[in-house]
């Protein structure tokens, strides 16, 4: 049986070396990627990370790793939650931005290992360079996301140090999957 601290690192690096074969990167480029790796399954190992918004969580846009670094997809997840709630630090770090990028209100926060998560749109009720746990509201999200038409909803993301991005939701565990007996009618 694997544990769910050995399951969340295995889920991470299945994920990062998924992402990097999907790019055809060379078995050299992955070698060279293994610190990173290694960083990111510690980290996540060890998170104590939770959900920015309350659960249950309902994605509207999953992720949808990039084939390049600057190639199409979705570096996160869009999650439907009304204008005006509170958004929380998914984990402890410290807060690396908390502003405008491209006419929309982000906040970012560094956590250890080098692993960071961004938010977005919000009104950010923390500052660069402040400290915060996980839990902590860092913002009230604002209406308005280009990815979720119709709907209000925050964009979370999740990426370590070389810019390799990680589905956010992996941050949050595993949980296990209950089988119910199949009966005919």
């Amino acid at each position: 049986m694997v544990s769910i601290r050995a399951g969340r690192s295995i889920a991470a690096l299945l994920t990062v070396v998924a992402t990097l074969s999907a790019t055809g990167a060379s078995a050299a480029a992955v070698a060279a990627s293994r610190p990173s790796l290694e960083t990111a399954a510690e980290s996540l190992s060890n998170n104590g990370f939770r959900s920015p918004v309350p659960l249950p969580l309902t994605v509207v846009t999953p992720f949808f790793a990039p084939e390049h670094r600057f190639g199409p997809g979705h570096r996160g997840v869009d999650l439907a939650v009304p204008a005006g709630s509170p958004v929380r630090a998914a984990g402890s770090g410290t807060v690396v931005f908390a502003g405008s990028v491209a006419g929309r209100s982000v906040v970012s926060i560094e956590h250890e290992g080098g692993l960071r998560t961004t938010y977005e749109p919000l009104t950010p009720a923390v500052a660069a360079g402040a400290r915060v746990t996980a839990g902590d509201v860092i913002g009230t999200l604002d209406a308005g996301h280009a990815g979720c038409p119709g709907l209000d909803c925050l964009h979370w993301g999740a990426r370590l140090p070389d810019r390799v991005y990680l589905d956010p939701l992996l941050l949050l565990g595993t949980w296990p999957v209950r089988l119910w007996p199949w009966t005919d009618p």
